[in-house]
């Protein structure tokens, strides 16, 4: 029992990654009707910033962990907002009226483009960044192989997650910029004739998507300790797949599909294999859309004629 506890304790932890970063996608869909398969690169560029602030704070004699846990944070969004903005007015403004089969090539390039660029400025070996956060609590002991702890890095993951699910769903259903995106979400013709900003909503949604994946790409290198160029990919995938699992579109089903993901591949790796943990999180996911094709609190489209 109590190495199962742990391993809910783990899922949970890598579940709250993925919700964040799922939680970009499912609101650039909501809006525009776009996959931005690009989000996990924009994730992956996060973690780089975060490493690098890391590593140069470490070298300037600063050791003060909250002091360089925030700089890096803060850093990091600053730096992948900018990409998100650009990513936004370049590869898919111009094609807002086009297919969503043109969109979607050009996100897919856009990933290629990115993981490439860091790949040739960064390199293909691992950065490491030095564990900032070691203190681990004892939440139950029953004697030697019967332990349950929980690092600070863990509850700290957790904690933002929570902090963050509750103040974008709050932004969405109480702010102005909330009511701007729902407004495009159901007809951006007509929010633009009634004065919405339809240009600046979108830019703004990718903006904090890509904020939130930055945060979620900076709290993983401190947890994990390395990143390379290709984490985006898979990281971005799983977001992706959980994203749908929960119902794409929907804030509260993308974080609910991530926190399920994260349960399901810590319990199958611990219990099952390890090398087919992937398996069971794609397999699950079918079988959900099998019977929920809207994902589990997704809510059906009503195609305009």
């Amino acid at each position: 029992m109590e190495y199962f506890a742990q391993q809910v304790l783990n899922g949970l932890t890598i579940g709250s990654v993925y919700g964040l970063i799922a939680v970009g996608y499912t609101m650039v869909y909501g809006i525009v009707g776009m996959i931005n398969f690009a989000h996990g690169e924009i994730y992956m560029i996060g973690a780089f910033v975060g490493v690098i602030v890391l590593t140069v704070l470490g070298s300037l004699g600063i050791t003060f962990v909250p002091l360089l846990i925030a700089v890096a944070l803060i850093a990091s969004i600053v730096i992948t907002s900018v990409y998100g903005y650009t990513l936004e007015k370049v590869a898919y403004r111009p094609l807002r009226g086009s297919t969503r089969l043109a969109a979607l090539i050009s996100a897919i390039g856009m990933s290629i483009f990115l993981q490439n660029f860091v790949l040739l400025v960064q390199g293909a070996r691992v950065k490491s960044v030095p564990q900032l956060i070691t203190e681990r609590h004892v939440l139950y002991d029953g004697g030697p192989g019967a332990m349950v702890t929980v690092t600070n890095s863990q509850l700290l993951i957790m904690g933002v997650a929570a902090v963050v699910m509750l103040a974008f769903g709050f932004l969405v259903a109480k702010t102005p910029l909330g009511r701007s995106q729902r407004a495009c979400a159901q007809d951006k013709v007509m929010a633009a004739y009634l004065g919405v900003q339809v240009d600046r909503t979108i830019a703004t949604t990718f903006v904090l998507g890509a904020a939130l994946a930055a945060v979620a790409g900076v709290l993983v290198s401190l947890y994990y300790g390395v990143v390379d160029f290709f984490v985006g990919f898979v990281a971005g995938i799983k977001a992706f797949t959980a994203a749908v699992l929960g119902g794409i579109g929907s804030i509260k089903g993308a974080f609910l599909g991530g926190i399920i993901l994260g349960l399901v591949e810590a319990l199958w790796s611990s219990y099952l294999s390890f090398a087919y943990k992937d398996v069971a999180a794609f397999s699950l996911l079918i079988l959900i859309l099998l019977v929920r094709p809207t994902g589990l609190i997704g809510r059906p489209e009503t195609e305009k004629v």
